[in-house]
């Protein structure tokens, strides 16, 4: 990974702002963290709570000023707005419900934005982000940060370059057992209860969570989308009040078939994402629990593993690589890798050039709207009894 291309374009760090995850938030900590790995951002602004004098001091504890630790949204937008050394973009890790809003108004106020997933809850405020960040001209990006993997990236360049064939099967699944104990009962007042709260969090909670992650990394991997699915999307554990679970049959545009399945309630499991993708001329296989493997079977010659920074590491693989073979990277570099990409983008943006081409990989408004339509074409179908639905009507 080149060492600092934002400094060589603009001679200086995105200057980037904070909107929700304060202290004590596992997200909040991850976008920090990805936003300082590499060294492309300076975070000087920020609401970090919706109660003003906590986001004052939360702010100051992450070592923001004490007079860009603002108490409100708007308050910000505008405070920056005026200030010569004003933020370039604003980073956005609140409950489900607010990201159209906080979205829209700070692009139109002249900020690029880094949300996280999913984009919305409805199909309308996902499509009004992408005319938004269309008609302003700013960078939207979406931080599904298992794109951001290495080993996710030579699956991406290999299939691009056509070393498994055209696409005939993807099998793409994702299993968590966080909402497996059954004595534990959904409860709206605990923390972080707005999850249990369909008109913040959206309509299908698993979908929400972790189905549009399943979504976007087949959809990044293969440059397919699906053009119907049959689904099942529903709850496991008797009482529950949100769904846990979904299943579905995919029909992928250009031809192709798919199975996609995703829950929270599997008893001890972990965080495991797991996709395979098979051409006619071969298949790969990646798993998020051991992210330094990436397995290639070639029709009719011997299985291989490809390795971060191993023979065979494609140029897109590489730049994310932030260690030598035989380490590790995961979770944060993941997200670090999203950021990273996304600096690049707006520094180009503010300078008017073009950015390297395999920095523009990072998830898109687009990405999150289709993200939204997987969504409600799984709920369609299921309330319709796993009725083929088609994404593009929706």
């Amino acid at each position: 990974m080149s060492l600092n291309p934002v400094i060589e374009t603009l001679g200086r760090r995105i200057r980037l702002a904070l909107i929700g995850g304060g202290p004590g938030s596992f997200i909040g900590r991850m976008h920090r963290t990805a936003a300082r790995l590499d060294g492309r951002y300076d975070i000087v602004a920020g609401v970090l709570s919706s109660n003003p004098e906590k986001s004052r001091q939360a702010g100051i504890e992450l070592g923001i000023p004490a007079d860009r630790a603002y108490p409100d949204v708007q308050a910000m937008l505008a405070a920056e707005s005026a200030r010569k050394d004003g933020v370039d973009a604003v980073a956005i890790m609140t409950p489900n419900n607010s990201h159209h809003p906080y979205a829209v108004a700070a692009m139109n106020a002249g900020f690029h934005v880094i949300c996280d997933k999913p984009i919305t809850n409805t199909v309308a405020d996902a499509q009004d982000i992408v005319e938004t960040a269309k008609k302003t001209g700013k960078i939207f990006c979406l931080t599904h940060n298992y794109s951001g993997y290495p080993l996710v990236r030579q699956a991406r360049a290999m299939v691009e370059a056509g070393e498994i064939g055209d696409i005939r099967l993807v099998q793409v699944e994702y299993v968590q057992g966080g909402k497996a104990d059954e004595t534990k009962k959904d409860d709206p007042t605990a923390h972080r209860g707005w999850k249990y709260d369909p008109a913040i969090s959206g309509p299908s909670l698993v979908l929400g969570d972790i189905g549009t992650h399943a979504h976007q990394l087949m959809r990044f991997i293969t440059g397919k989308e699906i053009a119907e699915l049959s689904a099942e999307v529903g709850s496991i554990v008797p009482g529950r009040i949100v769904h846990d679970f979904t299943g579905a049959l995919l029909h992928l545009e250009g031809g192709g078939r798919g199975v996609l399945w995703v829950t929270q309630a599997a008893a001890g499991m972990e965080n495991s994402l797991k996709i395979r993708v098979s051409g006619n001329k071969g298949s790969l296989e990646w798993w998020q629990e051991v992210p330094q493997r990436l397995n290639y079977m070639p029709l009719g010659s011997p299985a291989q593993v490809r390795t971060q920074n191993g023979p065979g590491t494609h140029p897109a693989s590489r730049r994310v690589c932030r260690v030598v073979a035989g380490h590790p990277e995961g979770f944060p570099e993941g997200f670090a890798t999203i950021y990273s990409d996304a600096a690049e983008a707006i520094a180009a943006k503010i300078k008017g050039i073009e950015p390297d081409p395999l920095a523009t990989w990072f998830p898109t408004a687009e990405d999150g709207l289709a993200g939204i339509r997987f969504i409600q074409a799984c709920v369609t179908s299921s309330n319709n009894g796993g009725a083929w639905t088609a994404l593009r009507e929706l």
